[in-house]
This record gives C-alpha cells, structure tokens and sequence, in this order.
C-alpha cells in the first residue's frame, strides 16, 4: 500500500509530477512516457504516482486544463474574435496560434499529435474531459460552423476548412528548409494571406 503523504509532500511532489510530465509529454510524447520516469526526480516509489494522479493522461490532461484558458484567450478571443471581418479573423488566428506553438511546447505536440488527446480522451472519464470543451479547438470549430451557415466561408465542409487551417499551423516544422528567419516570416505572412482570401468569398 502506498504511504501517506503529509500536505506538504503531496504539494512538492504534485508540483514535480506536472513539471516532468510537461518535458517528457512534449520530448518523447505520451505512450513512450512510463511512469518510472514520470516518478524518479520525486524520490519516490513508482506505485505511489496514483495516489496523484488516475494514470498517465489523467497527468496529461490536467497539464493541458492549466494552459487552455490562456490559450484560448490569445489565440481566439484576442485572435479570430477580434474583428467581425471573418477574413481578418482567419489571419489573426493563424498569426496568434503560429507564436504560441512556437513559445509553448505542449500545445505544438497536440497539434503535431492529435492522436495522443484523443488517446486521453479515451481512458479518461467523460465528464472530466467535458471540461476541455471551452478550448480553442472548440472555438475554432463553432467559429467555423456559424461564419459558413452566414455566407462569410466557402461552401466547403467545415472539416476541410479547419484542415487547410491545420495545413498552415504544421508549416513551421518544416523552417529549416525554408531559408533565412526573415524569409521564412514572409512566406508565412503570404501564406497566411491567401489562406485567409481562399477561405472567404471575394469582396466585392
């Protein structure tokens, strides 16, 4: 039976959990993550990791509940809602979601590897992954539904319009082959360009 842990130790071990997990999700991913890993720097048995937490995607999940509301807040409601010209929107968000994949690594491996949150969705429980709805995923994909059901998209299915948007996001893994740093920031601005013109009707 695993031993009881004062407040104190839950905090500091808790706290060593979600910084190893957050480096080994992002470096290695979520499958090839063991929890003899997730639990060395703490000091402590392997067994004790649930007492903290239900399993390895309960850990993902909860790393990703810590960063959604500040995701979401800088990539659509500073990003796509932003402006009422869909078009504008479109290029805000790509902008804003192209800088935090490249500052913030957990959100760069879900959008490299969708597969892994889904992977978590599974194991979990379905109310505790209901919470994840309010995210920027969500948002895009309502956004989406409601500006093609008004005439401001292309009448493409929806899927295939937040694919092309994907298309974009997944770019930047390929830089390096790019050219210089200001090279690469000017194909993307233009990508991002006629993205954005492609994906609305043209202004009349």
């Amino acid at each position: 039976m695993p031993p009881a842990f004062s407040a104190e130790e839950k905090a500091r071990i808790t706290a060593l959990l979600l910084e190893t997990g957050q480096r080994l999700f992002t470096s290695q991913g979520l499958r090839k993550t063991s929890l003899e890993e997730l639990m060395t720097p703490t000091g402590v048995a392997k067994s004790s990791f649930y007492v903290f937490f239900d399993s390895k995607e309960a850990l993902y999940l909860e790393l990703m509940l810590r960063q959604t509301g500040e995701v979401k807040r800088r990539v659509i409601d500073d990003g796509l809602h932003s402006t009422a010209d869909t078009r504008e929107g479109l290029r805000r968000f790509l902008r804003a979601t192209l800088a935090e994949l490249s500052a913030n690594p957990l959100w760069r491996r879900l959008m490299t590897h969708p597969e892994e949150m889904q992977a978590v969705a599974r194991k979990l429980d379905p109310a505790r992954v209901t919470v994840m709805t309010d995210n920027p995923v969500t948002a895009l994909s309502e956004f989406v539904a409601v500006r093609k059901d008004e005439g401001e998209l292309i009448a493409a299915d929806p899927a295939v319009i937040i694919g092309v948007l994907q298309c974009v996001l997944l770019v930047p893994m390929f830089a390096d082959r790019l050219g210089e740093p200001a090279v690469r920031e000017k194909i993307l601005d233009l990508l991002i360009d006629i993205v954005a013109a492609g994906l609305t009707p043209a202004k009349e």
